[in-house]
């Protein structure tokens, strides 16, 4: 069984962030035997002045296949890590989506991509997840998470949105790398350039300062850009934050036409 757990608003300026709680759970989840969990993704929600959120207004999402018998005890689990784990001032809010059995992944997904351009409301989310047969929780405060949430999970869904968590440390000699070599590394799929073309295995790519990977198209991907550094033949090079968050809004963009 394929399940998406995403949690959102469980921070402060100065605790933990999210994302960490996140992978605490999906930790748990394989610790305890119920199941193997993916790496966690951020998914970037509107950002706006009727909205409250910590500091960026993002969620935090991550895949698992488990055993149907251990879903109670993940939900259980945790919503209680949400309670006794989250700051006295957030709204934690958490989602749990089994794949298999959503009625409509498109209302789920379309759901996330709302969340990125325009304001949501508990009732929206509670009525969508009620709909779609989805868990749905708050374990805090407003409760105000559930939007996040449910959204953020309607976007791992998706398979074209969000960063995941952390950063790749990349050993080469001379700041080069092959793209094959790039993607032994783990939780590398592909290497695409910011136009959209994949590299090919023998192509070069010179390691900036930060190596992220993106979801695009459900897998693991580093975006890369044209570069012009005469003498060592690399075309490439690794995507900054900027670039990132440009591609990011550029996508969004496009999909929202």
């Amino acid at each position: 069984m394929n399940i998406l757990v995403c949690i959102d608003d469980t921070d402060s300026i100065d605790s933990r962030g999210t994302g960490e709680l996140a992978e605490n759970i999906a930790d748990n989840i394989e610790s305890c035997g119920w199941g193997k969990a993916c790496a966690v993704t951020r998914h970037q929600l509107l950002l706006h002045r009727e909205i409250q959120y910590t500091s960026h207004n993002s969620s935090m999402c991550f895949s698992a296949e488990i055993q149907p018998e251990h879903l109670e005890n993940i939900i259980s689990y945790a919503g209680d890590y949400l309670k006794n784990e989250s700051e006295p001032e957030s709204d934690p809010g958490l989602c749990v989506v089994v794949v298999d059995d959503l009625s409509d992944d498109k209302r789920l997904i379309e759901f996330g991509y709302k969340a990125k351009r325009m304001i949501l409301s508990k009732e929206n989310a509670y009525d969508l997840a009620k709909e779609l047969n989805v868990h749905l929780s708050e374990h805090g405060g407003s409760g105000l998470g559930v939007i996040g949430a449910l959204a953020g999970a309607g976007l791992r869904l998706s398979g074209n949105d969000g960063w995941f968590k952390g950063a790749h440390k990349v050993k080469t000699s001379n700041s080069i790398i092959k793209v094959s070599e790039l993607c032994s590394y783990k939780n590398i799929d592909r290497v695409q350039c910011i136009q959209g073309e994949y590299l090919e295995d023998n192509e070069e790519v010179v390691i900036g300062k930060l190596v992220k990977t993106m979801l695009i198209n459900g897998q693991a991907v580093v975006l890369v850009d044209k570069v012009d550094i005469e003498g060592n033949g690399a075309r490439w090079k690794t995507c900054g934050k900027q670039q990132l968050r440009e591609y990011e809004e550029m996508k969004l963009n496009v999909d929202c036409k």
